[in-house]
């Protein structure tokens, strides 16, 4: 037995400083790409002959508090080229389709179509809607992203500026970073299950993206913040009818345009989602769910995600140390850099000020997300939008009734 406790301190502590290295090597991506932002911040804008035109497809369903002045933030573009909005709404019905003609009313002088898309062609609703929307769509660039992302003026300016930058292979599509923005009830208060998904995205989701393009020496996939294709690179990659049946049809599109030769560039916008008023139980049912979605397209990366669980590891190792001086110093060490990490990603690159409000919470977020980390690898079905599926190669099927 004390053979056993010896060991089990041994391994936990080697956890730990493979953990604490991962932290550094966090903090060395967050200072990485913000001299990449500077970087870009210094040169001119798009004239008006130069810059490319673009569809901006937004598939919906349903409609969220905030959700109009995310379309709002669409319309207030500071960019010198042609652009124009594309909704795609599965019936007539949905509560959005009140907003997008609002929002048409609103700026007549902007391109705003509505396209329903009445034809389930596969387990995604969201890229069924995207296929019948392409139809619809004039130019060149494609931008697909989430119905409650909101954008800076200069959105598309720093999006499809990533376009002209130097790079070995040709750019075929653009993708960005981006931060949650905690709904309030009705009462004016917040759940805790929203407050840990929007730290969640600025500590631990997004530091993970920044650690990718160091690691990898680029980005090769998308995130639903934004997805901005080239119609020749999307067509190489197989086109929308190809994820149709995907549930990380973001991240799969990313790796197949890369995969048909094309690179993926991170723009320097961060864009905002707006999380849902979650409860625990809510907050805990869409992490399972998108912690299997990753576990299914990045298996050995998935079970390397361990050593992001720098909290976890080294209160395992308190206990598996019997409470040792050596044990303690490290919780305090993994205590402190967490904060490093939520300062520099959360705040200095995301420009998160809700990170501050919430940090004290920091440690039962990262338990938390441990033991989602652990339970995701127990099974293989998934909630999303109402509706069970079993996940099996990246692909979505009917659960059972």
């Amino acid at each position: 037995m004390e053979t056993f406790a010896h060991t089990t301190g041994i391994v936990t502590t080697v956890l730990v400083a493979a953990s604490m290295a991962y932290g550094l090597l966090v903090l060395w991506s967050a200072a990485s790409f913000r001299r990449y932002a500077r970087g870009y911040a210094k040169l001119p804008e798009f004239a008006a002959d130069s810059a490319p035109a673009v569809s901006i497809l937004k598939p919906v369903k349903g409609f969220d508090e905030g959700m109009y002045e995310a379309f709002r933030s669409h319309c207030l573009q500071e960019y010198a080229g042609a652009f124009e909005l594309i909704f795609g709404a599965g019936s007539e019905d949905d509560p959005a389709v009140a907003a997008v003609r609002q929002l048409q009313t609103e700026f007549p002088a902007h391109a705003i179509k509505l396209v329903i898309c009445p034809r389930r062609l596969g387990a995604n609703g969201k890229v069924s809607n995207l296929i019948q929307m392409q139809r619809e769509a004039r130019y060149g660039c494609l931008l697909v992203n989430d119905s409650d992302i909101r954008v800076s003026p200069r959105y598309l300016e720093r999006v499809m500026r990533q376009y002209s930058a130097p790079a070995q292979k040709p750019v075929g599509m653009v993708t960005a970073l981006y931060r949650g923005r905690a709904a309030r009830t009705a009462s004016g208060g917040l759940k805790l299950g929203s407050i840990f998904e929007a730290l969640g995205i600025a500590t631990d989701f997004q530091p993970g993206v920044l650690v990718a393009r160091v690691v990898e020496g680029g980005i090769h996939f998308g995130l639903g913040s934004t997805l901005c294709v080239r119609r020749e690179a999307l067509a190489a990659a197989g086109g929308f009818e190809g994820l149709v049946d995907q549930l990380a049809d973001d991240y799969q599109m990313g790796v197949r345009v890369g995969a048909a030769g094309y690179s993926i560039r991170l723009a320097t916008e961060i864009v905002e989602t707006s999380v849902p008023a979650y409860r625990l139980s809510g907050f805990f049912n869409h992490q399972l769910r998108w912690a299997r979605t990753v576990r299914d397209s990045r298996r050995w990366g998935y079970v390397g995600l361990l050593f992001t669980h720098t909290l976890p590891l080294a209160l395992a190792n308190v206990a598996a140390s019997g409470l040792s001086f050596w044990s303690l110093w490290l919780v305090l060490l993994a205590y402190l850099l967490r904060l490093a990490i939520a300062l520099q990603v959360g705040v200095a690159v995301l420009r998160d000020g809700q990170v501050l409000r919430d940090l004290w919470l920091l440690p039962l977020r990262d338990l938390v997300g441990f033991a989602v980390w652990v339970w995701s690898f127990a099974g293989n079905t998934i909630e999303w939008r109402g509706e069970s599926f079993v996940l099996k190669d990246g692909k979505l099927q009917k659960a059972a009734s």
